[in-house]
This record gives C-alpha cells, sequence and structure tokens, in this order.
C-alpha cells in the first residue's frame, strides 16, 4: 500500500469513527458512565483513551455552555460569534457540537445563502443585520460578512471597488455592534493543504458526505494559494482591539472542537444562575374522558 493509499485510509477510518461518535454524543446523558459506551472486551489503547477524553471534555464543555445560556438569558447579553475558514475545516462540526444541548430560540445558526439579485443591490451588510441578535441571544455565523474578503475576492465575485469599501466600511460595522453591546467573536478554522486533500477525498468516497462538495469546493481546492493570500489579507486589515481575530488549529477535527469550545467560554464572565424548582403538575382528570381510538388509515406502517 502507497503511503498516500494508506494515509486515505487512515482518513477513511477516522471519518467513520467520528460519524459513529456523533451519535454516540447524542446518546449522552449526565446519568450515564462513558464506560457503558466503551466495550470493557477491547484493550485500552492510545486511540481509545483518546475518544474517552473527548466524550468526557466535550459533555463537561457542554455543561458549561448550558450555563452560559442560562447566563446570557438572564443577564439579556447578545452574542455573534463567527466561524469562518477553508471548506472541509470543520466550522460545521463545532458550530453542531455548540448548539447540540442549547435552546434553539436562544442560540441559532445563520447560514447565509449566495445573495439574491435583489440583495447584490442592498448596502452589504444590509442581509447580515436582520439575523442579529436581540436580548439573551447567541448567534452563530456559519460563515459571514467576511465572504467579500474570501470566495467572493478569490472568484471574482466582487470587484476591486467593492472590496476595498469593504475593508473600509467593516471596522466601523464591527465598533457599531460593539457600541450597540453585541460582543463580536471571530473564528478562524485554520488547516494544512495536505489535510484539507485528505478531507475532500474522504468526502468524495463516503457516499453520505458526497452532497458537501459542492463546484465551489472543488474550485477553492484549486485556488488554494489564492485563498491562503485573500485570508492572510483580510487577518492582517480586520483584527483589531474591538473584533480581534482568533484562530483555531483544525487539523484534528475533535481537538478543534474541544478548544473551541473552552475559549468561547473564556470569553464571557457568565456564572451559574440558580434555577427554581420545579415540579410536574397533577394531570386533571375527568370521569367522563374517553381517548377515542385512532382511525387506522392514519398510522404508518410499523415496519421495525
Amino acid at each position: 500500500m502507497s503511503p498516500t493509499t494508506a494515509a486515505l485510509a487512515n482518513r477513511i477510518h477516522r471519518e467513520l469513527l467520528d460519524q459513529a461518535d456523533e451519535e454516540l454524543e447524542l446518546e449522552l446523558d449526565e446519568d450515564q458512565s462513558l464506560d457503558e459506551f466503551f466495550d470493557s472486551n477491547i484493550p485500552e489503547s492510545p486511540e481509545k483513551q483518546a475518544r474517552r477524553l473527548y466524550f468526557s471534555e466535550l459533555f463537561r464543555l457542554q455543561g458549561e455552555l448550558v450555563k452560559l445560556q442560562s447566563w446570557v438569558v438572564k443577564t439579556g447579553h447578545k452574542v455573534v460569534i463567527l466561524f469562518e475558514g477553508r471548506d472541509a475545516a470543520g466550522k460545521g462540526g463545532v458550530i453542531k457540537r455548540i448548539t447540540q444541548r442549547l435552546n434553539p430560540r436562544v442560540c441559532r445558526v445563520a447560514a447565509l445563502p449566495a445573495p439574491n439579485d435583489r440583495e447584490r443591490t442592498q448596502w452589504y451588510f444590509q442581509r447580515y443585520v436582520s439575523h442579529l441578535p436581540a436580548a439573551g441571544e447567541i448567534v452563530l455565523f456559519d460563515r459571514s460578512w467576511y465572504n467579500r474578503a474570501g470566495v467572493e475576492k478569490v472568484m471574482g465575485f466582487c470587484d476591486d471597488r467593492q472590496y476595498e469599501e469593504f475593508f473600509r466600511d467593516v471596522p466601523e460595522f464591527e465598533r457599531m455592534l460593539a457600541r450597540s453591546g453585541i460582543q463580536l467573536i471571530k473564528y478562524w478554522f485554520s488547516i494544512s493543504d495536505q489535510e484539507q486533500h485528505l478531507r475532500f477525498l474522504s468526502r468524495i468516497h463516503d457516499p453520505l458526505k458526497q452532497w458537501k462538495l459542492s463546484p465551489m469546493d472543488l474550485e477553492s481546492r484549486r485556488r488554494w494559494e489564492d485563498y491562503t493570500k485573500a485570508k492572510e489579507i483580510m487577518l492582517d486589515r480586520t483584527h483589531s482591539a474591538d473584533a480581534p481575530w482568533w484562530v483555531v488549529q483544525a487539523d484534528d477535527k475533535k481537538k478543534a472542537r474541544l478548544n473551541c469550545i473552552h475559549h468561547l467560554l473564556s470569553q464571557m464572565p457568565y456564572e451559574e444562575i440558580e434555577q427554581p424548582v420545579i415540579e410536574l403538575p397533577q394531570r386533571m382528570r375527568h370521569e367522563d374522558y374517553r381517548r377515542n381510538p385512532m382511525p387506522a388509515e392514519l398510522l404508518i406502517p410499523q415496519t421495525y
């Protein structure tokens, strides 16, 4: 087996493990031990220990995110978190882990499609403004207004005048957000050339993930160096005290998720909010109540 083939086989194995672990994450709850999910008949190995640590830390951090959510609601804090990075850098994975156990009415994701003909005639930031949070809300942008500094620049979707206008406007726009009481946190997910290559190959060979590869993704792979230059200019010209960039080393997906969530929690002075004791009320019962049987034609077949 050639080194490239071996690397691809290892990547596919890791991706399959990651998919299995994703289902496992949904099964975990506070009353269960991680030991239940790891076959004791399988000897301990560095890989098994790493997975156990990942689950343990992920669950702990998600518990802290729930506390953060309660604090945001209680204090009326407003938070915007931007996730930027190359295709297949793992932005969606960390967003999923952040939102996994949170209330979607408090923490929501904004993933805007390409602008339509009308939106192209608007002020550039206009379509993003409607997604900004009210008091007690967290909004995660899966890609953001920085599309102009990245994909639009590289793919020729904006001209030089629009590109420079963006860099003139974005610092003031982000200062306006800060002055309005919105906390802005910006993450760039950084992966190596080789890692993106392997992740793309894995998607090509996995029928369940082929939908993630668009023609634009494939073109971005060809233009790796152009994206690198655009990213470097973007970070240099838009990193400020009001809205700093934070870079997440993302070649290892699971470490990237844990590191990003841990850092996110450190950016807010949240504290645990005492919750009222909840008591389940007694169901009202009436002697004349009878539950009617469900019509058979409404029931789906019990295939399983």
